[in-house]
């Protein structure tokens, strides 16, 4: 995969949702307890996990990134 033919995908990606994810995570540490978000989801803080599962989305295609860099560097 990759064949080392040019910059790879995932980091563009891997940054694109850890950028996003962070904003949204942070969104709802700042709203956390404000009963508005509460009533309309549940009592469940969507945008505190969605958050969370976007920069984990993003550890696992900045991981791969990174990993198929150091198998090109090291044959």
């Amino acid at each position: 995969m990759g064949g080392g033919a040019g910059p790879d995908i995932r980091v563009p990606i891997g940054l694109m949702f850890l950028i996003i994810g962070a904003i949204i995570a942070i969104y709802g540490l700042a709203t956390l307890g404000d009963p508005m978000y509460a009533v309309h989801s549940l009592g469940i803080n969507i945008n505190l996990w969605w958050g969370l599962i976007q920069m984990g989305f993003a550890a696992v295609m900045l991981g791969l990134a990174w990993n198929a860099s150091n198998k090109h560097k090291n044959p």
